[in-house]
Formats: C-alpha cells, structure tokens, sequence
C-alpha cells in the first residue's frame, strides 16, 4: 500500500460506515446503547481518524442492516486502517496529530492546490531555508530542529516521487522575506526554479502589485482519485488547521485559489 494509504483506508471506511447508520436511520446514540462503541469512538472512526477492528465493523454492518456483500466489502476495508504510516516513525514533537493528519492526506492526493502567503511552501523549501524557518522558533531544541528537518526533507521526497498535480502560488513577501542570509534566499529561488524546470510543479508568485486579495492565510485543495475521497481543504493557523469537506465550502477555496492562480506571475518574472 503507498504511502499514506492507511489513511486513505481509514477515511473511506469510515465515510462508507456513517452513510450506511444514516441511510439505516440509527443515531451515535444506538451504537452506543448496543455497546459497540463509545461515542467519541464513533466520531473517529467515521471521521477516518482510527484504526478499526474487523470484529467492529462486523457488528456495525449487523446494526445496520447492512447485506452480506456489504459487510463483507467494509469488514475487508478493517485490516488496511491498521497500517501504520511513515509520519508515525516521528516524534509526536515533530508531526503533532493535527499536521501527520494532513501529510497523510497530501501523500496520497492526485492534486495539491497550495496557497502559502508567507513562506516558502514545506515541499519547495531548501534544506538550509527549512532550517531556518524552524529554528526562528526559540522553544525547538536543536535535536528537534533537525529532526523537523529530516522530516521535511523526507515528506517532500515521498511527494515527488508520486508526482502529484501539484499547482503553488506563492504571496510576494514569501520571496522578499529573507530567511536566513541572501545567500540562502538565493540558493531558495534557484532551487524552485529547478523544481519548475523539472516539471514536478506550477509554481506561480502573488505579485505585490495586485492588492488585496479574497482571502488571507495558508490553505492546500488535495484532490484524489477515488471519486468515493471527497476533495478536502486544509487551513492552516497557529499550532493546528481544520479540515473543510462541505462541498459547497470547498468550492469557495477552490475559486479562491483558480483566482489566485490567475493574478500570479512566474518565478522568474517575480525575481528579475
């Protein structure tokens, strides 16, 4: 299984589980009182957040009123959300649950829309221009400096290896800010430039010249393959993100983004 596919397991067991109670009629609270499963573990195991046993989903088809075929199709599902993923070979200091989360989700998508106002995107970002960004936070030890580090590094190989569609728009300080010295800011472009020159990615720069903007802050649109793995956008703020899947708001992002795209001019174009 690649990379992340547990995860992607996980989130389709539990979306065909929560379709299956609510087509049943059966509420958390009929789960609960069957004592099948608590009610906080519902909500993980529909959200696709848990590993979940065989002997789980077998009783859930049962209360269901699932068919035979049915069962038999999510109780095969069960064994793959045990998996364990790569991010899980992390320290919870350098993948906090709420980020493993999304890396998951980011190795297995088929497209990544990725808006970083600020920064150089993680999976653009040079060894050198990484280290920095981390160490700015004074409450990282060193250890853990390069541990994020090598994480880094070694999320953005798992990414091109697959090569995903992957369209980056960068805001104009990202490349004004210096990180570090020039001599690691000049070293950043280059690389994205190869990057771009190579294929792997769109890369597309917010120029200051456009003004305001609809909508401020880091946001990624991961698209995937399975048509049953609704497309999902993850906003990410200070020490966490959420996770939109409502369609109609997923939209929203998704025209965010495509007007984003349109305003944005090359790297080269930005940098010359």
């Amino acid at each position: 299984m690649s990379a992340g596919g547990s995860l992607v397991v996980r989130r389709q067991l539990g979306s065909k589980l929560r379709a299956l109670r609510l087509k049943s009629g059966k509420k958390v609270a009929d789960v609960v009182e069957a004592q099948i499963a608590s009610r906080a573990t519902v909500s993980r195991i529909e959200a696709g957040q848990t590993p979940v046993k065989m002997a789980t989903v077998m009783a859930l088809c049962w209360l269901y009123g699932a068919d035979r075929d049915t069962t038999d199709e999510l109780v095969g599902l069960a064994p793959g959300t045990q998996q364990e993923d790569w991010t899980e070979l992390y320290a919870q200091a350098v993948v906090p649950d709420w980020f493993g989360l999304y890396v998951g989700l980011e190795q297995s998508a088929a497209s990544l829309r990725c808006f970083d106002p600020e920064l150089v995107h993680g999976l653009l970002q040079t060894e050198d221009y990484a280290r920095a960004v981390i160490e700015a936070d004074p409450r990282v030890t060193p250890d853990s400096v390069e541990e994020r580090v090598r994480f880094r590094m070694d999320r953005q190989r798992r990414a091109f290896a697959r090569q995903p569609d992957l369209k980056i728009v960068l805001g104009a300080g990202a490349l004004s800010l210096v990180v570090d010295s020039t001599e690691v800011m000049a070293a950043q472009v280059a690389h994205i430039r190869e990057v771009v020159d190579s294929g792997a990615a769109e890369v597309r720069v917010l120029p200051w010249s456009v003004g305001a903007y609809p909508m401020r802050g880091s946001f990624a649109i991961l698209g995937f393959e399975d048509g049953e793995d609704p497309t999902v956008t993850f906003v990410e703020f200070s020490m966490g993100a959420r996770y939109v899947e409502r369609p109609d708001q997923v939209r929203e992002y998704e025209d965010v983004f495509a007007d984003l795209l349109g305003k944005a001019i090359s790297v080269e174009e930005s940098s010359s």
